[in-house]
């Protein structure tokens, strides 16, 4: 008996303590950057007795920015937990397999054709990006699992079909960057590389959303994933319809994935690390697997945040640079432990 209330108890403390991270680096987060806030000023602004000026940098820069940090944390480590459980790979990732290109592809080219600037972005389209990068994502997956496809999906082809169609659609991409503006050109290499940079309350209400409805919807249907890594003979013979909850599950996936991506460009591997974090300490169980790997992600992101904001004050080096020069290393040491 004590043996089973620890292991119900275990993922609850990690969540609780993820949480309490989150909450402290959240608070740190508030002081830093080019423009220094005391903590008591913090909480004097909260309070309502601030100045004008820490009220403008608290409520109209930074706290809309680690908001956003936070919904594309979680949504990209969501998004890779279940590419992982459906592909049955550890190495699967939104920005590996190429679905965070093609995500941004399909954002690049509605500003290209729709909005002829990245700047001055209006709230209407601010809501429509991420039904684009949705649209854009499922075809960068449709892509992948067809041309992957020999007698059903090893690892190994999986990936290497994923680096291709991401090398093909940011081939893409330099094609019509190439055809803006030197500005937009500039703005738009940043963003594609992963930038929160500029994100405003629009922008959180654009993307809440998705995180809300997708991320609900991918812990209760988590147990089907449990029962998916026993294999699809297994799965069917326990009354599973395989293919139409994988699709479902590919179909959170994108979705997150692409909504993340409309916001936030192309951060890479953060959907790799934190799923294997949140593994190691809470185990394979999807059920806790997902919600875990939802915080860890959001976690790393505000982290990361933070440090790029504040690494090269007063430049800013965009998070998706921050995040690529901590993840990159995991997954060659991934890569390396893979048969």
């Amino acid at each position: 008996m004590d043996h089973i209330n620890a292991k119900t108890k275990r993922p609850l403390f990690v969540l609780t303590v993820l949480v309490a991270l989150i909450m402290t680096v959240f608070f740190i987060s508030l002081n830093s950057g080019v423009v220094q806030i005391t903590p008591l000023d913090v909480l004097k602004t909260f309070a309502g007795l601030g100045t004008e000026k820490d009220q403008l940098v608290l409520f109209d820069f930074r706290l809309p920015r680690m908001i956003i940090a936070l919904l594309i944390g979680a949504g990209l480590a969501v998004s890779g937990a279940i590419l992982q459980g459906v592909a049955q790979n550890d190495l699967a990732d939104p920005g590996i397999l190429g679905i965070n290109a093609g995500a941004g592809f399909a954002v690049v080219l509605y500003i290209f054709f729709f909005q002829d600037s990245l700047t001055g972005l209006g709230t209407i389209s601010i809501f429509i990006m991420p039904f684009f990068a949705l649209l854009g994502a499922a075809v960068a997956a449709f892509l992948i699992y067809t041309i992957a496809w020999k007698s059903g999906i090893t690892p190994v082809r999986l990936i290497l079909v994923g680096i291709g169609v991401n090398a093909g659609f940011a081939a893409a991409l330099i094609l019509f960057q190439l055809k803006m503006d030197p500005r937009d050109f500039m703005q738009a290499t940043v963003w594609i590389s992963g930038s929160i940079s500029g994100s405003n309350w629009t922008f959180v209400l654009a993307t809440l959303p998705w995180i809300l409805v997708f991320i609900p919807l991918a812990i209760y249907k988590a147990r089907f994933l449990n029962i998916l890594n026993l294999g699809d003979q297994l799965a069917t013979g326990l009354g599973v319809h395989v293919e139409k909850e994988r699709r479902i599950m590919l179909i959170v996936a994108v979705a997150l994935a692409g909504a993340c991506v409309s916001v936030g460009g192309g951060i890479a591997f953060l959907g790799l690390v934190a799923p294997h974090l949140a593994r190691r300490i809470v185990g394979p169980k999807h059920q806790i697997l997902i919600p875990t790997s939802a915080l860890m992600g959001a976690l790393l992101l505000l982290i990361a945040d933070m440090i790029s904001r504040t690494i090269l004050t007063p430049t800013e080096l965009p998070v998706g640079l921050v995040v690529s020069a901590l993840g990159a290393p995991y997954f060659i040491y991934l890569l390396m432990k893979t048969n």
